[in-house]
């Protein structure tokens, strides 16, 4: 799956860069998406990201692309990787500025991990 989101004035901290907690929120939001769509009907938390690393800085007016892929399927819980790109108009290229495995568990109205739908 794949999204898009262009950086706004109100994203940046205050150093004029991408604010970190955007990005996560974002990351959180799409893959929360990807799983939502993979598995309708059923009710998903994050429960954890491998690695948190932001490897470049983003600026206002920069598009940036989410791709969510599905990793791997357990009992209750599934992985995708998310990576977000940003893309250079000038080369036409893409450059990763974020990857992470995302994990979410499959939860009962309760909030009890029960297991994926077969």
């Amino acid at each position: 799956m794949e999204n898009y989101k262009r950086v706004l004035p109100e994203d940046l901290n205050h150093y004029g860069f991408l604010f970190g907690g955007n990005l996560l929120k974002w990351v959180d939001e799409y893959a929360g998406i990807a799983v939502s769509l993979d598995y309708p009907g059923c009710n998903f938390v994050t429960v954890g990201l491998d690695k948190v690393e932001f490897k470049k800085s983003v600026r206002e007016g920069t598009i940036l692309k989410f791709v969510v892929l599905k990793e791997k399927e357990g009992n209750a819980s599934v992985r995708y990787r998310v990576n977000v790109c940003r893309g250079d108009s000038r080369r036409c290229e893409e450059e990763l500025i974020f990857t992470t495995l995302m994990t979410f568990v499959h939860i009962d109205e309760e909030g009890r991990k029960r297991s994926l739908p077969k």
